[in-house]
């Protein structure tokens, strides 16, 4: 192959991968990736380059690379002894293919990991009038309204709505703060 054609060969590998990998494209397959791609390649030096320029991409993918990192990784991947290493082509493939697709990958990988459904909105007020409407002798006094827009990607919002009594409001603030303890931890750990 004319180093041209393996430049465009390896772009369109890259591409099939990440369309089947971050976009779930079903019809993308490595028998299709191979006979329009590598059709003189034999299967087992197709399966090897597929699966080391997938294995590639998910690490780069995965740690959101920027450039300089992008760079110093493919220089380490290209001085691998034996087969595990790329090469100037494969590196320079990968390079570009980050490059324009960075920024589509990871957000798809973000929306990905959100969980569903997501908080959109809240908001609270508290109310003297529910406290005394529900004659609640033991926690007598306001309680506190709040209310949770919850909303799936492409459909409407739904709302929740939340009632709580003082000693409610003091059990929620505690465990938010054990979350906030608990997130200060990580982030001065690294």
């Amino acid at each position: 192959m004319a180093d041209a054609e393996v430049t465009k060969s390896l772009s369109g590998l890259l591409n099939g991968i990440a369309q089947k990998m971050f976009f779930n494209n079903d019809e993308i397959t490595e028998e299709l990736l191979k006979s329009e791609l590598f059709p003189e390649l034999p299967q087992e030096e197709f399966t090897a380059l597929h699966d080391k320029m997938k294995g590639l991409l998910k690490s780069i993918s995965t740690a959101d690379m920027d450039h300089a990192q992008l760079e110093a990784f493919l220089t380490a991947q290209s001085k691998k002894q034996g087969g595990g290493g790329v090469s100037a082509e494969q590196a320079a493939a990968l390079s570009r293919f980050w490059k324009s697709q960075r920024v589509r990958v990871r957000e798809r990988l973000l929306a990905q990991s959100r969980w569903e459904p997501s908080l959109r909105g809240l908001s609270w007020r508290v109310d003297l009038q529910a406290a005394s409407r529900q004659r609640d002798t033991e926690h007598g006094g306001p309680v506190a309204l709040m209310e949770l827009e919850l909303s799936r990607t492409g459909q409407d919002s739904e709302f929740v709505c939340v009632e709580f009594n003082e000693a409610k409001v003091n059990d929620v603030l505690k465990k938010l703060s054990d979350i906030q303890e608990s997130i200060d931890r990580i982030v001065h750990r690294t």
